[in-house]
């Protein structure tokens, strides 16, 4: 059982592929329940007014603009989110799309390379061979 602190309480919970402890973590999708039903019910809202009548601070909606939770509204540039590889403003997540593709250009293209060098020539390559042929004995 793999033990951790939780990075918001500091309490030891099992592990389980989060960073926070179940308490913790409800109180975040709850949280995101509240500041999801007021833009709903407010689709106009500003992030600060979100804020204000939700209790929720502004950081943690804009980090849920950042996991892509949430999304800006309208056209016009915002300056909130930039993209983190070109700095082009983005409504939601991390990266704009043009460089979202371009970087599954280039991952497709390191691992095609890596596969490459690791290929053998030859037709029975793809089969496996005891190394050491000297039997041991007991």
């Amino acid at each position: 059982m793999d033990l951790r602190n939780c990075r918001k309480c500091g309490r030891v919970y099992a592990y389980n592929g989060f960073k926070y402890c179940s308490r913790c973590r409800n109180e975040e999708e709850e949280n995101f329940r509240k500041v999801k039903e007021y833009i709903y019910d407010h689709n106009d809202a500003t992030i600060q007014e979100t804020s204000d009548e939700t209790g929720v601070s502004v950081k943690k909606i804009i980090s849920y603009l950042r996991e892509g939770r949430l999304e800006l509204k309208g056209e016009h540039h915002n300056m909130i989110l930039d993209c983190e590889r070109c700095g082009r403003p983005i409504k939601t997540g991390r990266f704009c799309g043009k460089c979202i593709n371009e970087m599954e250009k280039e991952f497709k293209g390191a691992t095609k390379s890596k596969d490459k060098k690791l290929t053998y020539e030859g037709k029975d390559s793809d089969r496996m061979y005891v190394a050491n042929r000297h039997k041991r004995k007991n």
